[in-house]
Order: C-alpha cells, then structure tokens, then sequence
C-alpha cells in the first residue's frame, strides 16, 4: 500500500495506535502531520517517521480547543499545499456512572475529545479532502456497538456517536469522491488505562483478556495501525461509511 505524494494527517499521535499508524504510512511514503498534546513524545515519533525519508510536520495541539484545531487544518495546507487522508485517531476513557456527582464533568470532557473535535476537524478537512479525492479513518471502539464493561456508559455514549457520525459524513462526502470509514478495536496494548487514571490497568487487562475475547488475547496497535492503512489506501476504493472491527471475538460473547 504506498502513499508516496499523499499527506496524511494524524491525531493522538505521540503514542499507542496513533504513533504506530503514522510510523506505518511514513513507511508507506506519506508525508505525515502529527498532532498530539504532548510535545515531547511527538517528536519522539517525528525522529522515527523521519528515518523513511519525509520530514513530519508536528503541530501541539489540544483538539477540545477550537483555535487549536483551525491550526491544525491552516499549518497543514500552508507546510503541504494538500490533504489526501485524515486520521481522526484521538480518544481517551474515563468511566463513570451516570449516578456520578461529577458525571456532567467527565462526560463534557469525552463528548469534546472523543466527538465534537472530530467533528470539527472533519468539517474544516473536508474541502481539501475534496480536491485530492481524499478519505477519513475514524478510530472508534467495539464500544460504539455495545457496553462491554461497568461505568463505561458515559465513554460508550461518545464512541457510538463516532461510528453514527462516520456514518452520517460518508453520506454526505460520498457525492465528492471522498469515504469515509470507522476501526472499531477492542481491547489493544495501549496506555489508555494508565492515561484514564485508572489504577491496576495491567491487572484489569488480564482480566478482560480472560473473560471478554475468545481468542484469549490483546490487540497490538500494529493490528489496528494495518487496518487504518487499508482503509485509507486504493484498496479500499469501494468502501465507505464502513466499521471495521478488531476485538478478537469480544462482540461474539
């Protein structure tokens, strides 16, 4: 799958399936935009992806932050002249139960990060997507499609309006040759726990393992990283308002 000419932008990119995906479409030749909050990682990554040949562009940004996310669009076209593939990749967790006193707090924070910025990101992609005939992989969660654990309500409430939003805007871009598609992973080594604040993640991990897949295994990020690149690729021409998922059977329990 190349994507030599192509720019790819890459949200959450400093760690977990975001630094892995746009490590693999460097690979594969794109010029990479990586966009995360944390400077430090970022750059981390920008040294790998730069070892294939492009020098990445790296924008910090906080994408609840509209300002932020007009950036993200602006230095892009100026640095690149083009956008071929959006990768709406950042998410985070935070369970919680709706009976929470803080409920409204946590929830507010998921529906900006999780949703609301992908929407606005899209939004403001969308006409250069337009002229290069260009696509969107949204990074969702199994989630979306069904409540998989206690205190996760609030979390799944986001991700299933991802995967109703892909759908939504595949409609609506389809008549300008532009797709958009939807991963829907389950449980993947990541450092989602540990960035919820969530004590014991390794242990709870296991656990899931156990009792929620019935391939008795996790996901790596490179799993996920290659069906991104799949969808964002000519292979997947034909497909669009789509969600793939990867869960190693969870949703067959």
């Amino acid at each position: 799958m190349s994507f030599t000419g192509k720019v790819a932008i890459v949200t959450g990119a400093s760690s977990g399936i975001g630094a892995t995906t746009a490590k693999a479409l460097a690979r594969e030749g794109a010029k990479v935009v990586l966009v995360d909050k944390d400077a430090d990682k970022l750059e981390e990554v920008a040294k790998e992806c730069e070892q294939h040949g492009n020098k990445p562009l790296t924008i910090t940004a906080d994408v609840t932050k509209d300002e932020d996310v007009r950036t993200i669009v602006k230095n892009t076209i100026d640095n690149f002249r083009q956008l071929d593939v959006l990768v709406n990749n950042v998410g985070i967790a935070r369970y919680a139960s709706f009976l929470d006193k803080n409920l409204m707090q946590d929830f507010d924070l998921l529906m900006n990060t999780n949703l609301r910025s992908m929407v606005y990101l899209t939004h403001l992609a969308a006409p250069y997507l337009i002229k290069t005939k260009g696509n969107v992989v949204n990074n969702s969660s199994i989630a979306a499609l069904r409540v998989v654990g206690e205190f996760e309500g609030p979390y799944s409430v986001t991700k299933a309006g991802v995967s109703h939003f892909t759908r939504c805007v595949a409609l609506d871009l389809a008549p300008h040759g532009v797709r958009v598609n939807e991963v829907a992973p389950g449980g993947t080594n990541t450092n989602i726990l540990e960035n919820a604040g969530i004590p014991n993640g390794d242990e709870l991990w296991e656990e899931f393992i156990k009792e929620h897949t019935v391939l008795k295994k996790m996901s790596e990020p490179e799993e996920i990283a290659d069906l991104i690149l799949f969808l964002a690729s000519d292979k997947a021409r034909s497909i669009t308002g789509s969600t793939y998922v990867c869960d190693n059977g969870t949703l067959l329990l």
